[in-house]
């Protein structure tokens, strides 16, 4: 459904708060559902390391390598664990299958414990996030592709097909492990390689700039 915006219940936007954008089209090669969250201010030192936290979930469980035939409810717990750490949590699945150019929320693909085990060929969200009652919200959702890891035996993991940078202004670098850094600056590359071009076909030189600026290593 698209949203259209009444009186009623309109509001002027500030750059003195968080905003979670849940967006997703149809496309007859495929459905996105993709949320980023911003804050085009100065976020407080929780909104930034619960932001930060969120996204090492949503990298740790992108870059699992993990056995055939595992379940989802198997390895939800990774997109947790960073917050978790310090006593958060969030009250959502973890993630859910997405059809192609069908239902965005497609059984019986997903993270929880009546889902079907992952095998390659399956799209799959992956969506850890963080809400504050009343205060704000934070979600970091990308459609990952399970595919094969390049291991020996028959392994799987998972490759993020949503290119969306996410928003610098709020990731605590110093939180962050190596391996989360170089995997953050590898989709980086991946955006600027597959998004750049597209966007310079279509002359829109001041979205590419910004993506330019937002995929900076």
């Amino acid at each position: 459904s698209r949203h259209s915006p009444s009186n009623g219940s309109s509001r002027t936007l500030s750059a003195r708060e968080m905003y979670l954008f849940d967006t997703g089209g149809q496309y007859l090669d495929g459905t996105t559902d993709i949320t980023r969250t911003v804050h085009w201010g100065e976020p407080t030192p929780l909104q930034k390391e619960a932001y930060t936290r969120v996204l090492m979930g949503n990298i740790d469980l992108s870059r699992l390598v993990f056995p055939s035939n595992t379940a989802g409810g198997t390895v939800e717990s990774f997109a947790r664990r960073a917050l978790w750490d310090v006593g958060l949590n969030y009250g959502h699945g973890t993630g859910h299958g997405i059809g192609n150019f069908l239902s965005v929320h497609e059984w019986p693909v997903g993270f929880q414990s009546n889902n079907m085990p992952l095998e390659a060929g399956m799209f799959t969200s992956i969506e850890p996030g963080y809400y504050q009652d009343g205060e704000f919200g934070i979600r970091i959702e990308d459609v990952a592709l399970v595919v094969e890891a390049q291991t020996e035996k028959s392994f799987l993991t998972f490759e993020v097909v949503s290119l969306v940078p996410y928003d610098r202004n709020l990731i605590d670098l110093s939180l962050l492990s190596p391996e989360q850094i170089r995997y953050l600056n590898s989709y980086y590359e991946r955006i600027r390689a597959h998004v750049g071009p597209e966007l310079r076909r279509q002359r829109l030189e001041e979205a590419y700039v910004w993506l330019q600026e937002s995929t900076e290593p």
